[in-house]
């Protein structure tokens, strides 16, 4: 009896895509726990991915051809270097398919855009309990950068902060 090696494929998602897309995010917001957060439609999705000027990038995993996870990301920029980067803003694998290589696959692809373009940067942000993933980061070579806070203006005080602005332009 032989072994069978499970064939990872990606590709670069397309607009027929979204219904997909936003299943690995609802997922991956119940594997964070925050679904009560995850207010992602498809006609959204479609507008922002896919649009006259998109907003993010995503790549797609298939396992065999069953589809096993995600990679959004977008271009970003360091001043510090003058060169562009990718920040990863979800990686989703399915959990039956973990430890197959497909987050491998979907990372060394995004590292292999960013190097393509004269980029020197892939990051992203993991949340502190989430023990797996940053193990496997690590394995990697990826460092937490502990020196540096995320901080977020949302909601009301975003709304708020913005106002300024309309009052004094």
């Amino acid at each position: 009896m032989s072994e069978h090696k499970a064939k990872i494929t990606l590709r670069a998602a397309t607009r027929s895509d979204v219904p997909l897309i936003r299943r690995f995010i609802e997922a991956l917001a119940e594997y964070e726990k925050l679904s009560h957060e995850c207010v992602a439609t498809d006609a959204r999705l479609e507008r922002t991915l896919f649009g006259d000027q998109p907003e993010a990038e995503v790549v797609l995993a298939f396992v065999d051809d069953e589809p096993a996870g995600l990679a959004l990301f977008f271009r970003s920029y360091s001043t510090f270097l003058a060169r562009s980067g990718i920040y990863l803003e979800d990686l989703f694998v399915e959990p039956h398919l973990r430890g197959q290589g497909v987050g491998r696959a979907l990372l060394a692809h995004l590292a292999n855009l960013a190097v393509q373009s004269g980029g020197q940067r892939l990051e992203w942000s993991v949340l502190n309990w989430n023990t797996d993933a940053i193990r496997f980061y690590e394995s990697l070579g990826a460092q937490g950068r502990s020196e540096w806070t995320v901080y977020r203006l949302s909601g009301d005080d975003l709304e708020s902060l913005a106002r300024e602005h309309a009052v004094h332009p």
